[in-house]
């Protein structure tokens, strides 16, 4: 009788208010083992361990496993680690494998630091796992493709590389094959979200990313019929979130068929609520149909526009000078013309940058059509990509802290029996040395908080219209007051510039709040709430108007006062805040909701000088709880920049008004 082989698979990943993700890799490995095994009988599986718990309820619930598998990336290196050194202290006959994106590609040392890892799977680990099991209960691994390990003879061994799948319908659909209706079934209060693959590879080879490294370019594809059973899937299991794992969702043409039946799914079923896909670099007209797609069907909450620089020099540094930014101002265009919303992401830190280049970048954004939203990132390495190789480092100054990973928005958990996670962060390189990092840190919030957060992005539109002065040198202004001219913006910028040199000391990129919900904050947004909660945002607009009326010319009519004056008593009025309630009307003499209305829809009109009366509709979204205000105004209006309360221009009736 050939005694059965207990297999434990490993994939944790973090939590998504509330909802946590079916373990798509370690699924991938089940349902292929399970097809292609000579004697799949042979073979029995645990549940998966798919999220964060006590260390040592996921030890319990492995520690009679032969064999146990872990897939791992930044979010789970360390609590998967600390899992398989337990496991081996009390059973050192469990053979651990570790696969998945954070293992090394050179492993030797990371091997011989955690002897407890008996092999490390490298690049697609399907096949090569099948091999391992194969292989089991001996360590004949030198003839199995793909492999790392030290050997009994403390040797370190690397195998041939493994040929990646030629036709990925090879790998059985995890979704379709029943492989998550177990751990479904032992979870019926958990509310998934799915991870899907439509194709693997990427032929971008941007330095600071692993995907295009990991799979050597070419793009391979799963075949049409199973993904469109696999979107029936997702709705008849109700899934409402669906991340797409693509690198470049719309590089196929058959993409956009794709993104269409997805909605069409939707239209049917109400599912899912959600398909979040990065989008493909330089096929302008495909990544605009797709998202167009997504977002008509209310599949997306904003296009992601990814460049991440738009200074040359470091586009050519992280190898990105391929990539057009013509693109991406042809795809900012035409979504905004379409009322669709957009969002840019840049990287603070990349290699060749330096803090003016990043102004006049930001700049060219905004004045663009980019009113909606700009993600500030922090450059952290990851394990594979080229630019954690230690002679780029060197060539470009990187400098980097271990710093604890925390989730935007994310709670302070801690479990009872739990370790951190920790990233690499790039703080300075040599184009951005500490003082200027930090600047630039703190100039991305004052961006963020003036511009993004809405809380003055109608006065600087109307400064920079009525004086070409740039959108960087305007947010460089409120960092460079002095103190004894304007202390609160001082004080907002002294906080932004704390902030950062807290991120330099290996501290949080996030602001900790207790009482804000008591989770992490963004410290734009940390700001926005403090000075709503303190009732001080007029004593900003006081200051602010000051600021921004000296930056017009001593010759300027003084209908560019008037019209500036307006901007900032119609921008106060339209914040949302809590603890507010009744409609209001707003006296003005200049139609500045035509103005910016068409602003924001990409379309660039004159100031017209016309007595209106903006109503206010306060009662349309009032807020008497303040964690509610935070929750769902600070928090979820993040990314379409929803700050603003709704309003109409109506006529003035009364005599006198004019």
């Amino acid at each position: 009788m050939i005694q059965t082989t207990t297999i434990g698979l490993v994939q944790i990943n973090n939590s998504f208010s509330g909802q946590n993700y079916l373990p798509y890799a370690v699924g991938l490995l089940q349902a292929y083992i399970e097809k292609n095994a000579a004697d799949p009988g042979r073979f029995s599986f645990l549940l998966p361990v798919y999220k964060r718990e006590p260390i040592a309820k996921i030890v319990e619930h492995l520690r009679h496993a032969d064999i146990v598998g872990f897939s791992i990336y930044v979010w789970n290196h360390e609590i998967s680690l600390e899992v398989a050194r337990r496991l081996k202290a009390i059973n050192p006959h469990i053979l651990t494998v570790f696969g998945g994106p954070h293992v090394p590609d050179f492993p030797e040392a990371w091997l011989r630091k955690y002897p407890f890892i008996d092999v490390a799977v490298h690049n697609e680990g399907e096949k090569t796992f099948l091999d391992i099991l194969n292989a089991d209960p001996g360590k004949a691994w030198n003839d199995i493709a793909g492999v790392s390990f030290i050997d009994g003879a403390s040797s370190y061994i690397r195998t041939q590389p493994r040929e990646r799948f030629k036709d990925l319908d090879e790998v059985p659909s995890p979704f379709l094959e029943g492989t998550f209706d177990s751990i479904m079934a032992a979870n019926t209060a958990e509310s998934w979200i799915g991870l899907w693959e439509t194709n693997r590879g990427c032929p971008f080879r941007c330095t600071f990313c692993d995907w295009g490294s990991a799979t050597a370019a070419k793009v391979t594809k799963f075949g049409m019929d199973r993904l469109l059973a696999e979107a029936d899937w997702f709705a008849a299991k109700e899934i409402e979130y669906i991340f797409c794992c693509d690198a470049n969702f719309g590089i196929q043409k058959r993409d956009v068929e794709i993104a269409k039946y997805v909605a069409k799914v939707k239209a049917a079923t109400g599912y899912p609520a959600a398909l979040s896909v990065q989008n493909t670099k330089n096929a302008t007209e495909r990544a605009y149909l797709t998202q167009k797609i997504l977002s008509d069907a209310g599949l997306n909450k904003g296009v992601a526009l990814s460049m991440q620089s738009v200074d040359m020099t470091t586009l050519k540094a992280i190898k990105r000078d391929n990539i057009s930014t013509e693109t991406y101002a042809e795809l900012q265009r035409r979504f905004t013309l379409d009322g669709v919303e957009t969002y840019s992401d840049l990287i603070l830190g990349l290699p060749g940058e330096t803090y003016q280049g990043f102004v006049a970048g930001v700049s060219r954004l905004i004045e663009n059509g980019q009113h909606n939203r700009i993600q500030f990132n922090n450059l952290s390495i990851l394990p594979n990509a080229e630019m954690g190789n230690p002679a780029y480092l060197e060539k470009f100054g990187i400098q980097t802290v271990r710093s604890e990973i925390i989730n935007i928005h994310g709670e302070r958990l801690r479990l009872t029996d739990d370790v951190p996670e920790y990233q690499e962060l790039v703080v300075a390189t040599a184009s951005m040395p500490p003082v200027d990092w930090r600047r630039t840190r703190a100039f991305s919030w004052m961006t963020a908080f003036l511009h993004f957060d809405k809380i003055m992005q109608i006065p600087l539109m109307i400064v920079h219209a009525g004086t070409s002065i740039s959108y960087g040198k305007l947010i460089e202004a409120f960092m460079d007051v002095r103190i004894e001219q304007y202390p609160l913006i001082a004080e907002i910028r002294d906080f932004f510039l704390k902030e950062a040199q807290h991120i330099q000391e290996s501290g949080s990129e996030y602001v900790y709040s207790k009482e804000y919900l008591g989770i992490y904050w963004p410290a734009d947004e940390f700001m926005f709430i403090r000075l709503s909660v303190e009732n001080r945002l007029k004593d900003l607009y006081d200051e602010a108007g000051r600021l921004l009326r000296s930056r017009l010319s001593p010759d300027t009519d003084t209908g560019a006062t008037n019209a500036l004056n307006d901007a900032l008593r119609l921008n106060l009025a339209l914040i949302k805040q809590p603890f507010v309630s009744g409609d209001i009307s707003i006296d003005l003499d200049h139609d500045l909701i035509a103005f910016y209305r068409a602003a924001r829809a990409g379309r660039l009109i004159g100031i017209d000088r016309k007595p209106t009366t903006v109503h206010v509709n306060r009662s349309a979204a009032s807020y008497d709880d303040l964690q509610r205000w935070c929750r769902e105004v600070v928090w979820w209006g993040n990314k379409k920049g929803a700050y603003l309360y709704t309003n109409e221009v109506v006529e003035r009736q009364l005599a006198g008004h004019y």
